[in-house]
């Protein structure tokens, strides 16, 4: 690891400051992303700006009845917010999904959208990568690539997001807050997170200087119930080989109202907006289910080793809607 200055910040407004000041500085919040990438020489920040103590750790309700998420709140003290598991499930399960019990109590809503892909060959220095150094290429195109992206890749990268979270989130339609040197802003969830296209170093649309402080969730649609659900190699501490996240709405057998987005499949949430349209308006049918999945997964592009994706997710979206009409997993709040 590279020796890096260390300072403290006791406001946003300071914090952005020191970030505008000092070239090479990074925000450290739980660092349980960040420092692993310091020890394996990814990432060398020349100061770590510690925002861990600014007033960002709070869960709010908002005047018209969604809930403001601070950036520093923990994964773990999140998915148990009684208002977020009555009210948004699937981003509750989302959270109790990733990582072990000891990293949900440090890693926190900030953190979780802004951790880097885990492609083996971004973490290996020894190794060319675009996203690690541009122009260098994307060996995991014909190399080690199981883990990696069908939907949304280009020929300059093919990895993937690894957050459970940013998933629900991104069926959830939530809002992302920053504060910069130029005020503040927002970003919606679905479009927070690029598309990998000539500039994969680009992990999302943050700006130089830019903090991440804050996650705003819509009021919850009335009737509407959501899910998420995973698939991965064991069944704790994995990350996603294919995930799901669904808000439904059905009203007298029909589909009124559907969010849907799928997770370790790109290199951002990938909302599901063409198999959206299929399901509006539609019967609330595993039939209907199975065409909207499928219109959806149309578009992807496996590699050599990846195809068994494609099935795996539209098996993980027809069964996660199925359950949410009520015909299966009735007992199943959410």
């Amino acid at each position: 690891m590279r020796p890096f200055g260390y300072l403290r910040v006791a406001s946003v407004d300071e914090a952005v400051r020191a970030a505008a000041g000092q070239p090479g500085a990074q925000f450290l919040a739980g660092g349980t992303n960040l420092v692993d990438l310091m020890k394996l020489g990814v990432e060398a920040p020349r100061t770590l700006i510690d925002i861990g103590r600014l007033p960002l750790d709070r869960v709010e309700e908002r005047p018209d009845g969604g809930l403001r998420i601070g950036a520093l709140v923990r994964n773990a003290d999140l998915a148990a917010v009684p208002a977020v598991r009555d009210r948004y499930p699937a981003l509750s399960q989302a959270l109790l999904a990733g990582a072990s019990g000891q990293l949900r109590n440090t890693a926190t809503t900030g953190g979780n959208l802004l951790q880097r892909t885990r492609c083996g060959y971004f973490q290996d220095v020894s190794k060319p990568c675009n996203k690690r150094e541009p122009g260098t290429g994307c060996p995991a195109r014909e190399g080690a690539h199981r883990d990696l992206a069908v939907l949304g890749h280009s020929a300059h990268c093919v990895a993937t997001q690894p957050s459970d979270m940013a998933v629900a989130l991104a069926a959830l339609d939530a809002t992302v807050c920053l504060h910069g040197p130029e005020g503040e802003r927002t970003v919606p969830a679905t479009e927070f997170h690029r598309l990998p296209g000539d500039s994969p170093e680009r992990d999302t649309e943050i700006r130089l200087g830019e903090l991440l402080t804050a996650v705003e969730l819509p009021p919850a649609r009335p009737g509407a119930r959501s899910r998420y659900r995973k698939a991965r190699d064991r069944a704790s501490f994995a990350f996603a080989l294919a995930s799901v996240a669904a808000v439904l709405t059905v009203r007298d057998g029909t589909v009124e109202h559907a969010a849907l987005a799928f997770g370790g499949l790109a290199h951002r949430p990938w909302r599901a907006r063409a198999a959206e349209a299929v399901l509006r308006g539609a019967p609330a049918t595993e039939e209907t289910f199975a065409r909207a999945a499928d219109a959806e997964l149309a578009a992807a592009a496996p590699l050599r080793d990846n195809g068994f994706k494609v099935p795996l997710a539209r098996a993980l979206a027809v069964g996660v809607l199925t359950d949410l009409t009520g015909r299966a997993g009735r007992a199943a709040h959410g």
